[in-house]
This record gives C-alpha cells, structure tokens and sequence, in this order.
C-alpha cells in the first residue's frame, strides 16, 4: 500500500489560513488518507481518520474492526426518506407520496464509535430533520420509510443511552449555572458516586465550558436578565456530556457562540468521543475553518438531498473535481454552503470561464456523488456493519435511585418555585387582593335571613372563582413540562418522580396562598369562629387549589402550548361550575348527562357542598316566609333550599376531593406514559404505511 501511495501524485488543498494535514490519495479507491507525518501536526487534536476509513478495496481493516461492534455504537441508515403533508399536487408528486412533501430523499450514511459525523447544508436543507430521524423524535404529522440500524440491529434508543441538544436551550431560568449543573449531576449520575464526586464532575464540566466566570449568574428569562445566547448553549452541552453518553445528537451546538468558544467546545466533544469511543453526530450550520478540521467526516445536504458524505479532507478534492476548487484565503464550509445554497440560485464559478446557476450546481454535485466510489464506499460500510449484529441496547433510564430522583427533583421544584414571582407570589398577592374585597362586601354578615343567600354566595365565590385562579401558574408549569421532556426523553429521570418532586414541592405554597387570603376573608365575613371550622374551610380551599393544579397538569400534557391550555382548562372548570348544583339546583339538571354523570364528575358539587355543611350546620336564622315557623335551622337549608346530600359529613366531601386530587395525578402520570408507549407504535404504523 506504502509503496504504490509514492508512485501517484499528491494532491494538496488551495492555500488557507487553516492548516490541512498533508494526504495522500489512492486513485483505485478514491479514498482520501492521511499522510504518515500528519501526526507531527501542531495542531490540538489530530484529525487522522480511523484505519476503517482507508478504503473500501482492502478493507482487511475494516472487517477486523466489524468483526464485534461492541464497546460503542455504530448507527447506520440507509434510502432513508422522511416526508410531511403537502397541499400542492406538483410537489407531492416528487414525493411519490400522495399529498406530501420531502423533507429527506433517500439519505444513506453512517457514524462509528469515536468519530464525529458533521452534517451541514443550508437553511431548510434537512439536518434537524435527519437528526430528529436517527433519534426516533421526528413530529406524529410525519412520515418516515427507509431504514435505521443501531449496532446492526432495528432497536429503539433506550432511555440514558443517547443525549439530544436541541436547538432551543431549554433551561430553568431561576437557577444559576451551578445549580443547574449541580441538579443535573444528582439526577444522572449513579449512586455509586458519593455526592462530593457529582459535584466535582459538574464544577470539571462547567470549566470545561469555559463558564466559571459565571457560575453563580441566573440564567435568565424573559423578567430576569441572566446569561447571553451562547452562555446558555453551553449550559446545555454541560447537561449533556455529564454522563458521557454513548451516542450524543447535537442540533447547532455551535449556534450564539463566538469563533474561539465554538472551537473549544467542539474540541471538548470531540476528545470525549474519541477518548470513551463515543459516537457523536453533529448539525452546524457555517463553522469556521478549524472547528471544519475537528470533524471526522462529512454530510452535505441541500433540499434533502446528499451532495457529499466522507472525509472532511476529500471534501475539497471533491468539489474541484466537479469544477468548484475553494479559493484560496477562504474557509473550506463556506465555500461548500455558498456553492449548495439554492435559495437564492445565483450564479456559480465552474470551472475557469463557465458560470451555472447554484440548482444547477447542486444536481451536478448530487448526480457526481452518486456515481462516485465514495458513494460505493459509504453503501459498502453500510452493509458491512449492518451484516455484523453488535450488542442490544440496554435500557437502564437514570442511574440515580427513584428515592434520589424525587429528592433532587423536589428541591430543584421547590427553588425555581420561590424565585419564579409568576407560579405562586404573584397569585398569592391577587388571592389577598380578591379575599380582602370579599372580606369588606360581605364584612360581619351576621345571621339574618338575608344573610343565608349571602353566606351562599361568598361561599360559592370562594369554591369557584378563588380557585378558578390556579390557572394563572400555568404558563410557568408548561415550561416545566419543556424542560421536563428534554430531560425524559435524554432518560435523566422518570415519570413517577417528577410527578411526586412536583407535587411534594407545590404543597408548602399553596398551603400558604390558601391559609392567608382563607383567613382574610373568613373572619372578615365572619363565619363561625371554633377552630374546626376553620381548619375544615382551609382544607376544602387547599384541596381545591391542588385539584385545579393537578386538572391542569393533565391539560399540559395534552395541549402544550400554554395558550391553548388556558383557554381549554377555562372551559372545563367552567363546565363544572355551571353544573355543581348551585347555578341550577341538582334535582333541575337534565338527567341523561348534566346530572349523571357530570353532576357527580364536577368537584365544585362536592366543594360547594363541604363549605355549606361546615358554615350551615348548627346556625339558626330567622324565618321570614310567612305561615312558617319563626326560625330555620342550618339543616332545613341545606336540605331543603341547596338539596345538599346530607347522608354524609363534611368530612367526607374533603375526602372525596382529596380523592380526586390523587385520581388526577395518577391520570396525568398514565397519559404521559401512554404517550411515550403509543406514539413510537403510531410512527411505526405510518411508516409502514408509507412502505405500502
């Protein structure tokens, strides 16, 4: 091999201000190889490729590499086709798919352990879109056909076994980066390490990130000014790389970072995957010259088409060889990007004198890979590695303990709740404002007979509208939804304990908004003073504060979006409102569905009802209906003028709501476990039906 690489000629790459390593091209392969003194090279981390990489002709190498794909991941994926719906007939045609449009056409690639794998391409070219594909997280709407292989198999991504950052940097904005960091570190790290070694690991990580100037800065949101854009990108890489996973996808992990923080990062990812045999996959939109010579191979996409998968280093000789050489004195990716950009389709140099237009280029460049033996190569290793099965993925989720999980998670809720002014104190000072106008309406109602329609009211007012307030945390819970579901779906922790950390921490505050407005407003009215009164009317008030919590969380798992999820939690609590029994009596709902079942589905009966028996209960009034008795009794009221069931106590309306507050949670717990069992068979199921 050594003998016959001397005895063809060297191709060098135009002058840049980035240094290339020297290599050597075979011309039976068309492979592109590093030269023997490349690692001689000043440069941090050498870019030599992995002896799998010498060729396709005598792939010795390479077959004893296959010949057991364990200690990593290898992830390959072949004629790969995503598509999306599409009204316009002409486009979907293209598709061959009935009323859609691609997205991807019949991408095939793959990635090994140790190496990193760069896709690149314009605006709207499909990277994300590609990522989403491998990391089986592509949106219900579309429609996937081709195959994806892990180590040779069809399996699933199990929970802690790969990491996703996506483009968006969902984050807790109340907590500082070492708090971020530091929860993070609790939540995903075994209990095989002691609490001192989490911790180490995260302050390691956060200096790794360049970020220990800013260790104790908020991260900000929109009330609270934290860290810049490109602060909190590597925020989110340090979530990530904590654990260093075995596959790690990341979307723009470059994108708000400067030239020299780029570069740093990317090198950090990069020596992790090399040194632990990592496998990492990468989408970067424009990188400079040297974060280009860190990556190991190359994907360049346009319009969801593949003009290029190799070496970084072939690249170039690529381009030249279909009549785009890169320039000198400029960056190699900028040279790709301009010529593969069709959104502007402006006329490209070919060759010395010709010109075409960047469409044109990019069939030329599409047509040239597909004919090429770089293409053979890249479907050669794809068998190969499909034909040698590697290990089954194992689902181990977080390696912290249930215990632990909860723990943290409670913790980490409770603190984002003290400092986040919109989830509990911003309501606590509308509950006070609403209660003391409530307190001076209704103030010393005494216990004349007018003062039965007013304690009714003032009571209903408090069972439904104090606690029809609750909807106003919502947006602040949705985000903890987002930050719940990078954090499920990268397997840091489960379901179970984020619905008892969530639960757990919201008890103290809204124990606290219910007993100072409850106690405004109960002893300005003037209700009855013995403290078992009291306590039964902060208790139904709690209950019904959670209750309205946790039927929201069940909205949020189901509408996202936080608008949507005010206007639909709004309707239902006022469906239930209006059949609670107090707007109209329970024996005047129509029967077949207002009285059963939805009279007994609204918690507002069994509250309106637990607030009447504790108020009503033992008070005489007088009777002003003439040829009646001169007084009348709680329970003649209650019984006779609300129609409240009075076979049961009190007690047992709190019961029942607390019931049901635990009913709530245990169905948001179910719904968001069915919906991560369901939608993987859902996207099977179209994906076999886009195979048909």
């Amino acid at each position: 091999m050594d003998s016959h690489a001397t005895s063809v000629p060297r191709w060098t790459p135009s002058p840049s201000p980035i240094k290339k390593p020297v290599i050597s091209h075979d011309t039976n392969t068309d492979q592109i190889t590093p030269a023997a003194n490349s690692s001689k090279l000043g440069f941090p981390f050498s870019v030599r490729r992995p002896s799998s990489d010498a060729g396709s002709g005598n792939g010795a190498a390479s077959e004893a590499a296959l010949g057991n794909l364990g200690g990593g991941i290898y992830l390959t994926w072949k004629d790969l086709w995503v598509t999306v719906p599409e009204k316009k007939a002409a486009v979907a045609a293209a598709a061959a798919v009935e009323g859609r449009r691609p997205i991807l056409m019949g991408v095939s690639g793959y990635v090994e352990p140790g190496e990193v794998l760069a896709f690149m391409g314009p605006s709207g070219c499909g990277k994300s879109t590609l990522l989403d594909a491998l990391a089986g997280r592509l949106d219900s709407n579309t429609r996937q056909k081709g195959e994806i292989l892990i180590n040779g198999r069809k399996q699933a991504l199990a929970f802690g076994t790969s990491a996703y950052l996506t483009q968006d940097d969902t984050l807790m904005t109340t907590l500082t980066v070492r708090e971020a960091v530091h929860y993070s570190a609790l939540l995903q790290l075994p209990n095989t390490m002691s609490k001192s070694e989490k911790k180490k690991r995260a302050e390691d990580t956060i200096k790794e990130m360049g970020l220990q100037d800013a260790v104790d800065t908020r991260i900000g949101g929109w009330s609270v000014k934290g860290l810049s854009g490109g602060q909190k990108r590597r925020v989110s890489i340090c979530i990530e790389i904590l654990t260093r996973p075995k596959l790690l996808f990341l979307d723009e992990p470059t994108s708000g970072l400067d030239s020299a923080s780029s570069y740093h990062v990317m090198s950090r990812i990069i020596k992790i995957a090399r040194h632990d045999r990592r496998t990492v996959v990468v989408s970067i939109h424009q990188p400079s010259g040297e974060v280009f010579n860190l990556f190991h191979n190359l994907c360049l996409l346009s319009s969801g088409r593949v003009v290029y998968f190799g070496s970084t280093s072939a690249a170039n000789s690529f381009f030249a060889s279909n009549g785009f050489p890169c320039p000198s004195m400029r960056n190699p990716s900028d040279h790709y990007l301009r010529t593969i950009n069709k959104d502007f389709d402006v006329d490209i140099e070919q060759g010395v004198d010709g010109t075409i237009t960047a469409t044109e280029a990019v069939n030329v460049l599409a047509d040239s890979y597909k004919s090429s033996n770089a293409y053979d190569h890249v479907q050669k290793r794809v068998q190969d590695i499909c034909l040698k099965s590697g290990e089954a993925l194992e689902k181990k989720g977080s390696n912290a303990g249930f215990i632990t999980q909860c723990v943290v998670l409670t913790q980490r809720s409770f603190v984002n709740m003290y400092r986040d002014l919109g989830y509990y104190w911003l309501r606590l000072a509308i509950y006070i404002a609403l209660c003391l106008c409530v307190g001076t309406i209704y103030y010393d109602i005494g216990h004349s007979y007018g003062s039965i329609q007013a304690r009714s009211s003032m009571l209903f007012f408090v069972a439904a509208f104090l606690t029809f307030m609750a909807i106003g945390g919502f947006p602040s819970f949705v985000e903890d939804m987002k930050i719940f579901t990078r954090e499920r779906l990268n397997g840091h922790y489960g379901v179970a304990a984020f619905v008892v950390g969530n639960t757990i921490s919201s008890i103290p505050y809204l124990m606290l908004i219910s007993l100072l407005p409850g106690a405004m407003a109960y002893y300005l009215v003037g209700l009855q003073k013995s403290i078992d009164h009291f306590v039964c009317f902060l208790l139904v008030l709690f209950t019904c504060m959670m209750l309205v919590e946790s039927l929201m969380m069940i909205v949020a798992s189901v509408v996202p979006d936080f608008l949507m999820g005010i206007i639909t939690g709004a309707g239902i609590q006022g469906v239930m409102m209006l059949n609670g029994g107090f707007f109209l009596l329970p024996d005047d709902l129509p029967k077949p569905f207002w009285r059963y079942p939805m009279y007994y589905i609204a918690f507002h009966k069994y509250a309106d009802q637990g607030f009447f028996k504790n108020e009503f209960e033992g008070l005489t009034f007088p009777n002003e209906l003439a040829g009646g008795a001169s007084t009348i009794t709680g329970e003649e009221i209650l019984r006779n003028v609300w129609q409240v069931e009075m076979c049961y106590s009190k007690w047992i309306d709190v019961a029942i709501l607390f019931g049901m507050v635990v009913l709530y949670r245990f169905m948001f717990l179910g719904i968001i476990k069915a919906k991560e069992k369901f939608r993987p068979m859902i996207r099977a199921f179209l994906a076999g039906n886009a195979k048909d």
